[in-house]
């Protein structure tokens, strides 16, 4: 919901600032979510005066104007037919920024011509739709001054966030209410006295729905000439996203915005007979106008005349009697519709405007008598006219509803004290009648379809009397309720997303399902949605890498050198649901610098590493996993692998295959792991007592064994730790090595094995022996110590 701080300051008289207001916002539960400031984009333009206008050399529709901005004469090319000398109207000086054309200004020849800015039109200042010339301005508007401030253009612009049971606040004065029963100034009631009505309504109004439009009132308008709206009304709806279209059309803009009372004008002369509120007959259609054809059914409401349907009724409008520049007479329509109709038409048809916003979160029914008086009024006042009396038909839904209150529950339902007359105070200010007892008895106004009981009287009175002093105290901890319940998955699930987020990786959160090709790209959707919300989200994701490769591709459109992501969630198999932890890397794993000239990709190697301390902060035993090769088709043979302990296939990791990644558009290469969290083991008991390093320091010798080259290096590795587990902590594989004096199909594995005593001091004798149990373990696969 957006409103200006001049539109606000129209339904409530304050002297705040707009700091406070903001704050005050917040606290009754309208969380702002911005404050723009129009004047901001347009500070570099000013007010010029055109000295002279010449045609241009080389160009029949162009000008050559001389301008006085306020520092002398400027020369500027334009193309406006209505350049004139004498006229003034908005520069732009090079260096600004056109937010409607998205150019920044320079210096620039134009057909030969040099020009030094602009002279601007509305389009261009995002201030209107006219562009068939430049702004013309009064011709007392002082040469030099900012425009924006001449203008009045100024004004801030607060958007705040409507929870769905605040519908009296869709208006900007339910929100100035609230305000002014927070203190912050009075509240400015409209002038809604009737406007007699001199003549009787010529169109006769019906309602034959009751279940959809309970209410149907409207009077007629006759003698009015229809044109521009004033200009602080222009300047309102263009703030706030609203194109001003006509007087007419932006009166009614204005009761939905500032009153949350949705209206429509009929153009009487398009009208055959009389309008009625009547279900939609299976296919009957309205032209609607926004220019789209809707075929309805007979769950809908529409307001038809004797021929056929205008409005589908509380959503939009037909565009076959909207009105315009010819139109003399009008019929203002104000209705009331059920907001569970109003909802499920909009969804049916799809639609989504502010009168469906307002009416499915229910209208005020209070209000539809006083807001056709008041609409009736700014119809004379704007567009003139004689007014006719006013036509009822159907009954509001106006029963009062009395909630029996009691102030003790403040206390017990949010555990803060407010006194019961300030409570009273509270209710009175926020437009409730209180009648006081042992139990109160408050009358809920037509406004508020939220409130049903004492809970919602609670919500009332401590979100007035501040949401900030409500103590956090902690629930105490009865006799059999249970501990914290985290199960071992969750815990251990935190314990990933740390590690891979103190790794350096950012956390993302995709769509459970994706397009079918790139689910086919992942060995294809074992499940599919019956019902997607679009046809590229249809299969239920195999892996967690399609969605963070589109992620990552989104990042790299905007032009980002490295990307790190990881993301913890569901596969759906076959088989079911399957935990599961993903991360890729790709982009530039170290940027170029002067001892390369180049940077440096991600490889294999950066994600076997990342999987694997990911599973060490797990728990994992990484020294007893064996790296077998990838059985799935998206993984690079020969650049990827698999983590298994036993049998059992804890993570797969590597370069992804190009040909996948071109199916999802993906620049290569991308380095990725999966670990599947459901098939990892139970994490051991974490040890306690204080760490204490050895007390001797680790001896460390190499060796290099000659070895088939189809041989793995892992196998050597893991048979050199097995020779002697008491005194080896350590394996690591330095070098390898081939041709020279080897022979074809044999090469060289250096290794370092760490020697870590503990009792005592190892003797030459006790190395020899070592390195006996070294070469012998490395003997029974074949391999032999190089001389």
């Amino acid at each position: 919901m957006k409103f200006t701080l001049s539109w606000l300051k129209a339904h409530l008289d304050t002297s705040a600032s707009l700091t406070e207001i903001t704050q005050a916002l917040t606290s009754l539960g309208l969380e702002v979510e911005g404050v723009e400031d129009p004047a901001s984009k347009l500070a570099p333009f000013v007010i010029a005066e055109v000295l002279t206008a010449e045609r241009h050399p080389q160009a029949d529709k162009l000008q050559v104007l001389s301008i006085d901005a306020g520092n002398g004469p400027l020369q500027v090319v334009c193309g406006a037919p209505n350049a004139r000398a004498g006229m003034k109207g908005v520069f732009g000086p090079p260096g600004a920024h056109v937010p409607g054309a998205g150019i920044t200004l320079k210096v620039a020849a134009i057909r030969g011509v040099e020009s030094n800015g602009m002279m601007c039109s509305t389009r261009e200042l995002e201030l209107g739709s006219d562009h068939d010339g430049i702004i013309e301005l009064d011709p007392s508007a002082p040469v030099g001054t900012a425009y924006a401030e001449w203008a009045g253009l100024s004004d801030p612009v607060i958007d705040i966030a409507i929870t769905p049971n605040r519908q009296e606040c869709l208006g900007i004065h339910g929100i100035a209410r609230d305000l002014a029963a927070a203190g912050l100034g009075s509240l400015i009631e409209p002038d809604t006295t009737p406007v007699p009505g001199t003549f009787p309504n010529p169109v006769a109004i019906a309602t034959h729905d009751a279940q959809g439009c309970p209410a149907f009132h409207a009077r007629t308008v006759r003698g009015v000439k229809n044109g521009a709206s004033p200009a602080w009304l222009q300047r309102w709806l263009t703030a706030v996203g609203l194109r001003p279209i006509s007087a007419l059309v932006d009166i009614t803009s204005y009761m939905s915005i500032a009153h949350g009372r949705p209206l429509h004008v009929y153009d009487v002369a398009t009208l055959t007979g009389g309008l009625t509120a009547r279900r939609a007959r299976a296919g009957e259609q309205v032209n609607a106008l926004n220019g789209k054809t809707y075929t309805l059914d007979d769950t809908m409401t529409v307001i038809a005349d004797d021929v056929h349907a205008h409005d589908i009724g509380g959503i939009m409008g037909g565009i076959e009697s909207g009105v315009s520049a010819a139109t003399t007479t009008v019929l203002i329509e104000a209705a009331w519709f059920t907001p569970e109709r109003i909802g499920a038409t909009g969804r049916a048809l799809g639609i989504n405007s502010d009168a469906r916003a307002r009416f499915e979160r229910g209208v005020d029914p209070g209000f539809v008598a006083p807001g056709l008086e008041l609409a009736t009024r700014m119809v004379q006042d704007l567009c003139g006219g004689e007014a006719s009396d006013v036509t009822q038909a159907g009954t509001l839904p106006l029963t009062p509803k009395v909630v029996h209150y009691d102030p003790a529950r403040v206390a017990g339902l949010a555990g803060i004290d407010v006194a019961e007359d300030e409570q009273a105070a509270i209710l009175t200010r926020l437009g409730f009648t209180v009648s006081l007892g042992e139990r109160w008895a408050v009358t809920v106004p037509s406004w508020r379809r939220d409130v049903d009981g004492e809970a919602d009287l609670v919500e009332e009175v401590v979100r007035l009397h501040g949401l900030d002093r409500v103590p956090s105290t902690p629930l105490p901890r009865r006799e059999g309720v249970a501990l914290p319940t985290a199960t071992p998955a969750q815990k251990r699930e935190r314990r990933l997303r740390r590690a891979l987020a103190a790794a350096g990786f950012n956390e993302a959160i995709t769509w459970s399902f994706l397009p079918p090709a790139h689910a086919a790209a992942f060995g294809g959707a074992a499940h599919s949605l019956s019902n997607p919300i679009s046809t590229d989200m249809a299969a239920m994701r195999p892996s967690l890498l399609p969605g963070l490769l589109a992620a990552a591709a989104r990042n790299f459109d905007r032009a980002q050198p490295s990307v790190r992501l990881f993301e913890l969630g569901q596969r759906y198999l076959a088989s079911g649901e399957h935990p599961t932890a993903a991360a890729l890397m790709a982009g530039d794993a170290r940027a170029r610098d002067w001892r390369t000239g180049a940077s440096t990709k991600f490889d294999a190697f950066d994600a076997k590493a990342a999987a694997l301390a990911a599973l060490a902060a797990l728990g994992v035993p990484t020294d007893r996993l064996s790296v077998q090769s990838p059985a799935d088709g998206w993984w690079h043979p020969g650049r990827a692998g698999r983590l298994a302990l036993g049998k059992q296939v804890l993570a797969d990791f590597g370069l992804l295959y190009p040909a996948t990644l071109t199916t999802l558009d993906v620049r290569g290469p991308v380095a990725a792991f999966e670990l599947y969290l459901d098939a990892l083991p139970p994490a051991p008991k974490r040890k306690t007592g204080a760490w204490a390093p050895a007390a001797l320091n680790p001896l460390t010798r190499d060796f290099a064994f000659v070895v088939d080259e189809t041989m793995a290096a892992e196998s050597l590795v893991r048979a050199i730790t097995g020779a002697d587990k008491a005194l080896i902590t350590q394996v690591r594989l330095f070098d390898c090595f081939a041709g020279g004096s080897l022979s074809e199909g044999k090469v060289s594995l250096a290794v370092e094995v760490v020697l870590q005593p503990t009792e005592r001091t190892l003797t030459d004798a006790d190395i020899a022996a070592l390195s006996a149990k070294v070469i012998a373990a490395a003997a029974k696969l074949g391999a032999e110590l190089r001389g």
